[in-house]
């Protein structure tokens, strides 16, 4: 039996399609679905960190997974070709990652 024939797809920005810097992202879940929230870190002092929050995006969990594919296989690319992406020991896994 073979596989059906995919689709030819067109990507298409809306007119209000923007493209920013994040590097920090928190994540909401609900039985419904996956929110994500970007935004930038700002360290106001060494004791203070402002994170500016700029997008939320709703994703299913059905998109959340594949997007979970998605950067496993391009995290596990990226570090083929330039070497381990070290993270900061003090972050926690269950934490939010800035």
């Amino acid at each position: 039996m073979s596989a059906p024939q995919q689709p030819n797809v067109k990507l298409a920005s809306a007119p209000d399609y923007r493209e920013a810097y994040a590097n920090s992202v928190q994540m909401r879940v609900n039985v419904w679905d996956f929110f994500l929230v970007f935004g930038t870190v700002q360290q106001q002092s060494e004791t203070q960190v402002e994170i500016r929050n700029f997008q939320g995006i709703y994703v299913s969990p059905q998109q959340a997974k594949a997007l979970l594919g998605l950067l496993q296989q391009n995290v596990a690319g990226y570090e083929t070709a330039f070497g381990e992406i070290k993270l900061d020991p003090r972050m926690s896994p269950a934490g939010q990652v800035h």
